[in-house]
């Protein structure tokens, strides 16, 4: 059975110092910017690297003895399959997004959107260049980078992407699968609309969300999005902006206690969230 959050420990392979780190209920993701150096490891979890930039002059294995060496361009991919044994040597700086997926996460998500029993990754060559990964590397890069910290929501939709991605694409017995198309059904649209008005204000996964609505979390991410116009995360804000202001025109409570009650990670998020969607701060709505 899939744990409620994922087990932070899932990053522990990769130094704390490189960069920005979050977790979400499907795994973890790395901000990571290394000077030249060197690096190997096992994990019993599956892990993937996405190049932000070019690195040229890097030398590696994955899973066998013989080391390759090439330059990795933008958007290079690695797949590091759980259990392989990895080791890589690099000459200049390196930036990449680095994802870390709990192989019972993994299966969970083989199960919902491919309707398979077991997850069999084949990596691809070293220097395969995806830009699909790319793109959900960017947008991780930016949620990580943003003031106030990163929404919870919106890593674990966009690691819930990544991997199905990766089952996708990856996968040796994964198939592509189009699914059920449009927007949710009135009666499934209220329910997820009430219960998110609900439990706004603790930690929400998107694994939870589509449990409401008997979709795959892949599907449910759609399908959510073509019904309210926005991605589940974009709504989530939107409801806890409006509880938030409620809080401050009232001016019963302070604004740090106001940010806990909205589920805001503390006072700093608030502001910051706010000044992003409504153009203004705690402070001003209060007055």
């Amino acid at each position: 059975m899939l744990k409620q959050y994922v087990d932070r420990r899932i990053l522990d392979v990769i130094p704390s110092e490189v960069g920005p780190r979050h977790f979400s209920y499907r795994g973890g993701v790395v901000h990571s910017i290394r000077a030249p150096g060197t690096h190997s490891f096992v994990s019993e979890h599956h892990f993937f690297a996405v190049m932000l930039a070019p690195s040229p002059g890097i030398t590696a294995r994955l899973g066998s003895d013989k080391f390759q060496t090439y330059d990795a361009p933008l958007g290079m991919i690695v797949v590091n399959p759980a259990n392989w044994d990895s080791q890589v040597r690099w000459q200049s700086t390196r930036e990449n997004i680095c994802v870390g997926i709990p192989t019972a996460s993994m299966l969970d998500l083989a199960a919902q959107e491919f309707d398979l029993a077991d997850v069999a990754l084949q990596p691809p060559a070293f220097g395969t260049v995806d830009q699909r990964a790319l793109r959900i590397a960017r947008e991780m890069k930016a949620e990580l980078q943003r003031p106030g910290g990163a929404n919870e929501l919106v890593v674990d939709s966009l690691v819930t992407l990544f991997g199905a991605h990766v089952l996708r694409t990856y996968g040796v017995s994964g198939r592509r699968t189009a699914g059920p198309r449009g927007g949710l059904t009135p009666a499934k649209a209220k329910l997820v609309r009430d219960f998110l008005h609900e439990h706004f204000s603790r930690k929400l996964s998107i694994r939870e969300l589509a449990a409401l609505t008997g979709l795959s979390p892949v599907h449910f991410i759609r399908a959510f999005k073509e019904t309210f116009g926005m991605p589940p995360y974009r709504y989530l804000i939107e409801v806890r902006l409006a509880a938030a202001e409620t809080f401050l025109i009232k001016g019963e409570l302070a604004i740090a206690e106001i940010a806990y009650l909205a589920g805001f990670s503390n006072q700093s998020h608030l502001t910051a969230t706010m000044k992003k969607y409504r153009y203004t701060t705690p402070a001003r709505v209060g007055r």
